[in-house]
């Protein structure tokens, strides 16, 4: 049970919700402050001053007069109204995600909303009932209105849902199989409810979740991949990396060198008979290509911090006790960063794929059968599994282009600057799912070459992990087999966190 506050909810409390099913309650602190605003919204009802979503209408609609009659089908029709999604479904962990967010800027009593909205809202994340939320519709600026609006639109008991079993059916039927009764909303209620950057702000902190798992995986798949390909470990030393003094870097290389500690592969190179000078970029400068991605990541995280403890509406009650027009919803701050995240996404998995690429090549593998093959020539190895990680790694360079660039005017120009940061969500979902898929192939592809080295003795870090890919059904090297279920194997094995854990079963905890 999550208990939403005043203050911020954290990244582990959305997690919680969005992937464990947690369930939410309201803080007696949060009520409270929700029963306190609301007065102030009742207040206004016979103000002669206009008040904008309480006795007027939206966007460009604003100098439209709404007589106190009309101001509750005012609400119902503006949810109506904005749920105008189109596309495919979004995910369930999204559509969790954005309901708690919306939720948590509701607890903070700055909205108007009543106390009996705001709980109904929470009772339908407890029950598990999801809003169906279609893939296009949001701009980012106004926040995240037609994916809140398909939310609120279930708590009126319209639309579509999924009910805790995944089921679809009509808002209706799952409110009252539910024991929930849908709301009549009232007075700058409906506002409220679909005003916010809830749904780019959701992605934001599930997918630094994830990354902060991919970019300790990327770490070991290259270490995997130096060890291998007769590289060495030197340069990762920390005080040459400490001539550069960025904490992503330092990290990165720390990991390096902690699951490479005591290989027999690399102690075979280190007797004078080598006479490489210096490793290839991909494999020499991973710490500071991986460090870089790392402390892009900080920054996001930090944008997202910043993000969980706002309150986001328009217009909001202040802390004073005034109604305020504002433009806290526009999603310039977290469009960005989730653009930059894209961006080092990108390139986390470009260096990946050059790694397993020099596997492949008989002239930079260092000894090793071309493609990694059995029989090269009448196998072909692990040729095709890399046509795989580049067809990847080209879309993820076209994903990189930023959303947050562009801005198509709304409203009859009245919203005539938009953040696109939706669009920059939905497009690093996708990204992080490939770079998943390209670390995979490198790992799978590393393995190969790792026992392709015998009897030379791998690390007792690296050696783990190969031999968690081996317990999972993941044969050694041998003729040319049936590839796609094994890469599946490895995208699993890297998703569900097994690679990491592996390698920390000797190592101790990685950065």
């Amino acid at each position: 049970m999550i208990t939403v506050g005043v203050g911020p909810v954290t990244p582990e409390d959305v997690l919680a919700v969005a992937r464990d099913g947690a369930a939410v309650v309201l803080s007696p602190e949060s009520e409270a402050a929700i029963e306190e605003s609301r007065k102030l919204v009742e207040a206004l009802a016979d103000d002669v001053e206009p008040h904008y979503g309480v006795s007027t209408g939206f966007g460009a609609l604003a100098t439209r007069h709404i007589a106190p009659e009309l101001r509750a089908q005012l609400q119902s029709s503006l949810v109506r109204s904005h749920a105008a999604g189109s596309g495919a479904e979004v995910e369930r962990e999204v559509v969790r995600a954005l309901m708690l967010l919306r939720l948590s800027t509701l607890a903070t009593g700055r909205t108007g909303v009543r106390l009996d909205t705001a709980r109904a809202y929470a009772a339908l994340i407890s029950a598990g009932i999801t809003p169906v939320v279609r893939e296009y519709g949001s701009l980012g600026c106004s926040g995240d209105l037609a994916p809140l609006a398909h939310c609120a639109l279930a708590l009126m008991g319209e639309g579509e849902v999924r009910d805790a079993a995944g089921t679809p059916m009509p808002a209706a039927d799952a409110l009252d199989a539910a024991g929930l009764q849908k709301v009549a909303l009232a007075e700058k209620e409906g506002l409220a409810l679909i005003n916010g950057t809830d749904g780019m702000l959701g992605m934001l902190v599930i997918a630094a979740a994830d990354l902060h798992r991919l970019l300790t995986t990327a770490d070991v798949a290259a270490a995997m991949s130096v060890e291998a390909l007769l590289g060495t470990d030197a340069v990762f030393a920390a005080d040459l990396q400490a001539l550069r003094p960025h904490p992503g870097q330092a990290a990165s290389a720390a990991n390096l060198k902690a699951v490479l500690d005591g290989s027999g592969i690399m102690a075979s190179h280190r007797d004078g008979s080598c006479t490489r000078v210096q490793d290839a970029y991909s494999l020499r400068c991973a710490p500071q290509v991986h460090g870089a991605v790392r402390d892009t990541l900080a920054h996001a995280e930090s944008v997202a911090g910043r993000e969980l403890a706002a309150a986001v509406d328009n217009p909001v009650i202040t802390l004073d006790g005034r109604v305020e027009s504002n433009g806290n919803f526009h999603g310039a701050p977290v469009g960005y960063v989730l653009d930059f995240l894209a961006i080092a996404v990108a390139d986390l998995a470009s260096i990946s794929e050059r790694r397993t690429d020099r596997f492949l090549d008989v002239s930079r593998s260092n000894g090793l059968p071309p493609f990694l093959a059995d029989d090269p020539g009448v196998d072909s190895g692990h040729m095709i599994a890399q046509y795989t990680q580049a067809a990847i790694v080209s879309e993820l360079k076209r994903l990189a282009a930023p959303a947050s660039v562009d801005s198509i005017p709304s409203s009859a120009m009245q919203e005539d600057h938009v953040s696109m940061g939706w669009s920059a969500a939905r497009k690093l979902r996708r990204a992080i799912d490939g770079l998943t898929r390209v670390v995979a192939v490198e790992i799978l592809t590393a393995a190969r070459a790792i026992d392709l080295r015998g009897p030379l003795q791998p690390a007792a870090a690296t050696g783990a992990v190969v031999h968690a890919l081996r317990d999972a059904g993941v044969a050694g090297p041998g003729t040319d087999r049936y590839l796609a279920p094994e890469i599946e194997t490895a995208v699993r094995l890297v998703a569900d966190g097994t690679v990491v854990r592996a390698a920390e079963s000797v190592t101790g905890p990685l950065s």
